[in-house]
């Protein structure tokens, strides 16, 4: 059995795994598809996503506990790339050159360390249009998830 080829997953991709709404059929496919990696930013950022839907009412408390609790689970299977001095040179070289936001430039910048030390290639998975164009300008490959 052929190990599964690593993809790049953004928080607004990882999200949808989690909560119903647009694109979480196909973000499921790719999970199952890919290896999951992504910033060791991501548990927090996605905690802070579904806290604000939790906040203003789109995520009920109680289904805010049990997707918390999941979240916490499948962490035993991601690969997070550490936000150190590597990337976070990257990032800062990626936001001069190209005034993208902060959290975009840690995962482009992760994504492209990873790249870089490991010598593959791998798809950069979002949902997120800025980060989808600025991928692109980098020659990442994209797979969009609307």
């Amino acid at each position: 059995m052929t190990p599964r080829q690593w993809a790049y997953f953004d928080t607004s991709v990882l999200v949808k795994r989690y909560v119903k709404e647009a694109g979480s059929g196909p973000t499921r496919r790719l999970l199952q598809r890919f290896r999951f990696l992504s910033s060791s930013i991501t548990p927090v950022e996605a905690i802070s996503a579904l806290s604000r839907q939790r906040a203003s009412g789109d995520l009920a408390p109680r289904d805010f506990l049990a997707i918390r609790s999941r979240l916490h689970k499948d962490r035993a299977y991601w690969e997070l790339v550490e936000a150190g001095d590597p990337v976070l040179r990257q990032a800062e070289e990626l936001v001069q050159k190209t005034n993208m936001r902060a959290l975009d430039a840690l995962h482009l910048a992760s994504a492209l360390v990873f790249q870089s030390a490991s010598g593959l290639t791998i798809p950069f998975i979002t949902s997120d249009t800025k980060q989808r164009d600025a991928a692109h300008i980098l020659a990442l490959t994209v797979i969009w998830v609307e």
